[in-house]
């Protein structure tokens, strides 16, 4: 039993020893972190952001939960103008803080920041949050007016476009719809002149037959053909005789003039003088 006893008291020592020497040591990296935090404030006052950089670095080294490091290098990053490493440490800050003002502090900033980025709303909810921690202040509650109008603006802007939006799409699909309702009816209007063509061209088809189913063209065509043959042949022409009739002409005046003759030999014989000259 005395061993027990004995044995648990060395295990109580051995605890509160490691124990001691576990808070000296936090202690000391607590301290020396806030020595380094001290000497970064000093050179970011003098604008040394760099340099204040470093040190603010080399104190979360030494204890990563330091809220004041943390803090102050957001805020190192905040006058560089780099609001995405300064929301990222503020954010830090918040998450290590142990009293309401520490987040108080860190949430405000983080308002701020959503505000530079344009993110309103996002904003409104940081600037409510510093307001839980500290009710009582009035920079935290007059940007937490803005950031509400300011939400309130983009809301009816994302409103607005969405409508745009719909608007647009709803007049492209009418657009649309329009566009194949005229190719339809081009088409369809297409399909009707091929058939009034179709049937044009058949009337005209049956209008060149005749009456036995024949195409009058081929009659047309062989009445022509006579015609010009009968053009070949030789044609009376108004004063002039054809050679038909010169022939007949001269068998006449042969036949008129044979009988002269004889008429002429039978008046000689009687001694009568007739009159020679033609009649014609």
């Amino acid at each position: 039993m005395k061993q027990i006893i004995t044995y648990i008291l060395l295990l109580t020592t051995v605890y509160s020893f490691a124990q001691e020497q576990e808070d000296k040591q936090l202690a000391l990296a607590t301290q020396k972190s806030n020595d380094l935090v001290y000497e970064a404030n000093d050179l970011a006052s003098n604008d040394d952001f760099i340099s204040a950089e470093m040190e603010y670095r080399k104190a979360l080294s030494e204890k990563p939960t330091s809220v004041a490091g943390t803090y102050n290098l957001a805020h190192s990053y905040y006058k560089k103008g780099n609001y995405e490493e300064a929301l990222y440490r503020n954010k830090q800050a918040a998450k290590n803080a142990t009293d309401k003002l520490e987040k108080h502090r860190a949430f405000h900033n983080i308002g701020n920041i959503l505000m530079k980025n344009n993110k309103c709303k996002e904003a409104e909810e940081a600037f409510k949050n510093a307001l839980r921690n500290n009710p009582t202040d009035d920079e935290s509650r007059y940007n937490l007016s803005l950031a509400k109008e300011c939400a309130k603006e983009q809301e009816e802007q994302q409103e607005q476009q969405e409508q745009d939006d719909k608007n647009d799409k709803d007049k492209d699909k009418k657009e649309d719809e329009n566009k194949d309702q005229k190719d339809k009816e081009d088409e369809g209007k297409d399909k009707e002149d091929e058939k009034d063509k179709g049937e044009k061209d058949k009337k005209e088809g049956e209008d060149k037959k005749d009456e036995k189913g024949k195409p009058k063209d081929e009659k047309e065509d062989k009445g022509e053909g006579e015609d010009k043959k009968d053009q070949q042949k030789p044609q009376p022409q108004p004063g002039k005789l054809s050679p038909q009739q010169i022939k007949n002409l001269l068998e006449a005046m042969n036949n008129q003039e044979q009988k002269v003759q004889d008429k002429m030999n039978a008046n000689k014989a009687k001694g009568i003088k007739i009159q020679t000259e033609k009649d014609w």
